[in-house]
């Protein structure tokens, strides 16, 4: 963080929250949202971008007919939104984590599920 931002965050925090500037639990919330802000914004330059290609894809002349839609079957249209969204889901993965199927949760939940099912099974032939 540059020395200005830096400045400018103290001075809010000191402005808004008082004596809580030195508290870790928001300093990592504030971390956690600015990494939200930024894959958000990411997803929004994303669509807005590969809209734009989309539609230029599309050749138009005036003089005739209409629109030519043979552009929307070409690879280089969904190129930039295949290797993009790559980098895009990498970016989702840092900020949300790879704990969103497998976390310590569902490891919490699996275990006290097999273990009402043991004891409903114990209880079952006795």
């Amino acid at each position: 963080m540059g020395r200005l931002r830096r400045n400018m965050y103290e001075d809010y925090t000191k402005q808004h929250f008082g004596e809580y500037t030195d508290d870790e639990n928001y300093n990592a919330a504030y971390r956690r949202v600015k990494k939200l802000k930024g894959f958000y914004s990411h997803v929004k330059v994303y669509i807005i971008v590969n809209i734009i290609i989309i539609v230029s894809s599309l050749n138009r002349d005036n003089f005739t007919d209409g629109m030519d839609f043979s552009g929307l079957t070409q690879w280089h249209t969904y190129s930039t939104a295949l290797f993009w969204g790559i980098g895009l889901l990498a970016h989702g993965l840092s900020v949300f984590g790879t704990d969103w199927f497998f976390g310590s949760d569902w490891e919490k939940r699996k275990i006290q599920k097999y273990m009402e099912k043991d004891t409903a099974n114990k209880n079952k032939w006795e």
